[in-house]
C-alpha cells in the first residue's frame, strides 16, 4: 500500500509541475525523491489514529507490517458475537435498479416515507412497467425537477412521487409477470393516504425530505443528512436548477452513461466531488488566514498541499488501475484478455471525459487524469463492501403473519392483495456499494475471526463487523473476502483477483 501511496503522491506532484504533459521526462529516481519529501503529508498511522479517536472506534488500531501492509488489530478483547466495529462509509451509492424497489435516504440509506409509501411506490412503478433488471429507471427520474416536493405533507409527498415517475412507463419490462394485479385506483389510494394499512405505527419511518437542488431524485431522512450530502458531493452531482456543476447537460450525459454501462462510475464521481469540495473549503480557510496577517502565507507549489490534504481520506484506500485488477468474466477467453482490458480502459476514458465536462475544477486538475480515475475505480473494485439495509416491508408482512388468528385474519383482508401483487420478491432490501475507511483495512482470512453482519437494530448503511469467536488484544481482526467454505483451489482462484495468494492457517493446512 505504501508503495502505491508514494506513486500516487508523485503523480500528483509531477502532474502539477508539468501539467501532465512532460511526465515521461522525469526519471523514476526523481519521482521517488519527490515522494520521500512529501510522504509526511499522508502519514497513514496519524490518519487512522485520528479517525479511530474522532469516531470513537474503541478497542481497535491500525498497524503495518512488511508482508501484508496495513491491517486492523484488536486493542482490547472481544467476545464471540460482540460488535467489533460500526464503520461510517466515506462514499456510497444505491444501485440504480434498486431505487425502483426501495426509497431510502441518499446519504445514510435508511428507509424513509412510510410503509404505505414504500409498498405503493413500488407497485406504482411496477404498474408502469418499470423493471429492476433494465437500466432506464435512474436515468428517467433523475432529470425531473419538482421544487414543490419539500416533504412534510404526506399527500404532497405521495403526489410528487407519482408525478415524477409518470414517464417511466415507456421502459419495457417483465417485472409484473406472475404477480396478481390490483384493482384500478388502489395503489394511488395507498400512496396518497386514502387507504391505510393496519398496524403502520409498529414500523415508523422518517419523513422524506427532497433535495434542495431540485433534482427530484435524491431524498433524505433529515435535514442533517440532506446538508451533509450536499456539502460532501451532491452539490456537484445534482441535476436540478441549483446544481453547482458547470454543465448540467454534460452531467446528465455522464449519469446516463454510468447507468447504461456500470454504476461504479457514479461512486468514482462522488470521490472526485468529495475531494473538490474539500479542496475548495480548505482553500477558502487558507485565504481567510492570509487576510489576518500582513505577511501572507505563501503555499509552495501553489495549491498542491491543499489538494493533497483534500485527497488524504481517499489516498488511504488500496488501489490498482481498474482495467488491471477487474476480474476476467467467465465468458471471456484468456486469449481475449488484452482486448477486454483495453475495452474497460476505453469505457473509463469515455466516462471521465463526460465527468470532466460537467464538474472540472482547475485547482483539482490532477483528479481528472485517466491514471487517477482508473485507480479510484480500482479502489472500489478491490475494497468495496456490499451496502445492504433490510427492508421494513419484509418486517411488516412478517409481523402481520405472526399476529394471533383473529387479528391476522382481519389485517390480511387488507394486506393480502398487496403481498400478492408484490410477488415473491417483496422483501428486496436496499442494495448498493460503499467504501468504508476502516473496514477496507481489514485483511482476508479463510478462517476469519469476524464478519460483516447486520443485526436487527442496524437500519442504515454503516458497515457492521461482528466477532465470530473470541478475539484477544493484539490479535489481527480478519474477515473473508469470499465464501470460505469453497474448496482450496476455488478459494485461491477467486483471491487471485485481489492480487494475492492466501497463506492463512486454513490454506496452509489444505494446500496439496
Amino acid at each position: 500500500m505504501q508503495l502505491f501511496l508514494s506513486f500516487e503522491l508523485g503523480f500528483f506532484i509531477l502532474f502539477h509541475l508539468g501539467r501532465g504533459k512532460e511526465l515521461k521526462r522525469f526519471s523514476f529516481v526523481f519521482l521517488c525523491f519527490l515522494c520521500h519529501q512529501t510522504e509526511r503529508l499522508l502519514t497513514c498511522k496519524e490518519y487512522f489514529d485520528n479517525l479511530i479517536r474522532t469516531r470513537q472506534y474503541l478497542g481497535l488500531k491500525v498497524k503495518h507490517d512488511g508482508e501484508f501492509g496495513k491491517g486492523v488489530y484488536a486493542d482490547s478483547d472481544f467476545g464471540e458475537g460482540e460488535l467489533v466495529l460500526k464503520d461510517q462509509m466515506l462514499v456510497g451509492a444505491q444501485h440504480s435498479s434498486n431505487k425502483i424497489n426501495c426509497l431510502v435516504c441518499s446519504f445514510c440509506f435508511r428507509f424513509i416515507g412510510s410503509i404505505e409509501l414504500q409498498i405503493g411506490r413500488r407497485l406504482y412503478l411496477q404498474g408502469l412497467g418499470v423493471s429492476t433488471s433494465n437500466g432506464c429507471g435512474r436515468e428517467t427520474f433523475s432529470h425531473n425537477s419538482h421544487d414543490h416536493c419539500q416533504v412534510d405533507s404526506s399527500e404532497d409527498e405521495d403526489n410528487c412521487y407519482m408525478e415524477e415517475h409518470d414517464e417511466l412507463g415507456e421502459c419495457a419490462s417483465s417485472s409484473s409477470k406472475d404477480k396478481v394485479p390490483l384493482p384500478k385506483g388502489v395503489v394511488e389510494s395507498l400512496m396518497n393516504g386514502e387507504l391505510a394499512l393496519p398496524y403502520p405505527k409498529e414500523f415508523p419511518l422518517p419523513s422524506a425530505i427532497a433535495c434542495s437542488g431540485g433534482c427530484g431524485e435524491a431524498y433524505y431522512c433529515s435535514k442533517l443528512c440532506a446538508e451533509a450530502d450536499w456539502e460532501s458531493s451532491h452539490s456537484l452531482l445534482c441535476t436540478g436548477e441549483k446544481s453547482e456543476s458547470i454543465c448540467r447537460e454534460a452531467l446528465s450525459k455522464f449519469i446516463q452513461h454510468a447507468n447504461e454501462t456500470n454504476d461504479i462510475f457514479l461512486l468514482a464521481a462522488k470521490v472526485i466531488c468529495f475531494t473538490i469540495l474539500r479542496y475548495k473549503k480548505l482553500k477558502t480557510a487558507h485565504l481567510k488566514e492570509q487576510e489576518k496577517y500582513t505577511s501572507a502565507i505563501v503555499l509552495k507549489n501553489g495549491d498542491l498541499p491543499l489538494l493533497l490534504e483534500a485527497w488524504k481520506p481517499i489516498s488511504m484506500g488500496f488501489k490498482k488501475r481498474w482495467w488491471d485488477c477487474i476480474a476476467l468474466p467467465d465468458d471471456v477467453h484468456s486469449c481475449d484478455e488484452a482486448a477486454f482490458r483495453a475495452q474497460i480502459k476505453e469505457l473509463a476514458f469515455t466516462s471521465l471525459k463526460l465527468l470532466k465536462e460537467a464538474i472540472f475544477c482547475k485547482g483539482c486538475e490532477p483528479l481528472f487524469s485517466l491514471e487517477i480515475y482508473g485507480h479510484i475505480i480500482g479502489m472500489f473494485e478491490l475494497n468495496n463492501l456490499d451496502l445492504v439495509v433490510a427492508s421494513p416491508v419484509e418486517d411488516y408482512f412478517l409481523y402481520i403473519d405472526d399476529l394471533p388468528y383473529p387479528e391476522k385474519k382481519k389485517a390480511e383482508e387488507i394486506t393480502r392483495q398487496f403481498l400478492d401483487a408484490l410477488g415473491d420478491d417483496y422483501s428486496v432490501p436496499c442494495q448498493g456499494t460503499a467504501f468504508f475507511p476502516l473496514q477496507s483495512c481489514m485483511n482476508h482470512s479463510c478462517y476469519p475471526n469476524a464478519k460483516a453482519f447486520k443485526r436487527e437494530e442496524d437500519r442504515d448503511g454503516q458497515a457492521t463487523i461482528i466477532a465470530l469467536r473470541p478475539i484477544c488484544k493484539e490479535e489481527e481482526v480478519t474477515i473473508s473476502y469470499i465464501d470460505e467454505d469453497l474448496p482450496f483451489d476455488e478459494r485461491q482462484a477467486l483471491l487471485a483477483d485481489y492480487g494475492f495468494r492466501c497463506k492463512c492457517p486454513k490454506c496452509l493446512e489444505e494446500e496439496p
